[in-house]
């Protein structure tokens, strides 16, 4: 199950990739929060499953901004500017060690030296990954930063206030949230059109089934059967498996500073994250 769920949690940034050629990424962030939305909250009413109210519903749904829209609309937004998809999965990777970081200022939580140790290197990685990008497109490389910061804020929030919301609802009100603001966006940055049908048809249905709904159901499953810390430690591995997808699949290059910042990017987290 594990190398199952990292092939196909690293398949999204693929995915992604394919899409936004085929149309604007504001355009496609809002047809799989809208399409995902649905499907998650018909799941929901066939399971029976509780739906949050007040002030639940309302920390719910700032979840659903940060972690659905601005992580992804970011995200797709900096492919769409021509970053590879490895090292935007590489950015996401270092999601643990942003929350590390966030937890110790906020929650006083102690950080140990080996930890900072691991801090620089997977800075230092991502530095070297995408030196040679910065040029082409510096703003794809901000908006990375943007989805990142947009994954681990929202998820210390979801820890803090939400923790034990229901998956199925809780998840289908954070895609239907996020889905009118990404929308709207697109119609005032975007020109919202497709120009490859069959591309964003394949792209988007892989998206909604497979990483909206199959990988998240994947996840919990894993989540049931063992403890967390050790299926956290999966995430580690997206970011090498994206880039070696996106060279096998659609052609990304493996230049040899994408190479070693991704080398150096997972040393860096595993180091942070070991006992």
């Amino acid at each position: 199950m594990p190398p199952v769920f990292v092939v196909l949690w690293s398949s999204a940034f693929i995915a992604g990739a394919i899409g936004v050629d085929a149309a604007p990424p504001l355009l496609l962030t809002f047809a799989r929060f809208a399409l995902a939305g649905v499907l998650l909250a018909g799941l929901a009413v066939v399971l029976r499953a509780p739906w949050p109210r007040g002030r639940r519903l309302g920390h719910i749904a700032v979840t659903g901004l940060l972690i659905q829209a601005v992580q992804f609309g970011a995200l797709y937004s900096a492919m769409g500017l021509g970053l590879p998809a490895g090292v935007v999965a590489l950015v996401q990777g270092l999601n643990p060690v942003v929350i590390a970081l966030l937890a110790a200022s906020a929650l006083g939580e102690r950080v140990t030296a080996r930890q900072w140790a691991g801090f620089g290197l997977g800075a230092a990685g991502v530095v070297l990954a995408v030196a040679d990008r910065v040029a082409f497109s510096a703003l794809g490389v901000v908006l990375c930063v943007a989805g990142l910061l947009g994954l681990s804020v929202g998820t210390l929030y979801q820890k803090r206030f939400v923790a034990d919301m229901n998956v199925f609802s809780g998840t289908a009100v954070q895609f239907l949230v996020a889905a009118p603001v990404i929308g709207v966006s697109s119609l005032l940055v975007e020109t919202p059109r497709v120009t490859d049908w069959p591309a964003f048809g394949g792209a988007l249905a892989w998206i909604v089934l497979v990483n909206s709904v199959g990988v998240f159901l994947l996840l919990n499953t894993m989540l049931r059967r063992s403890s967390a810390s050790r299926v956290s430690t999966l995430f580690f591995l997206i970011p090498s498996v994206t880039a070696l997808l996106a060279w096998v699949t659609i052609g990304e290059s493996l230049a040899l500073p994408t190479v070693a910042g991704l080398v150096l990017g997972g040393a860096g987290v595993l180091l942070a994250n070991r006992g």
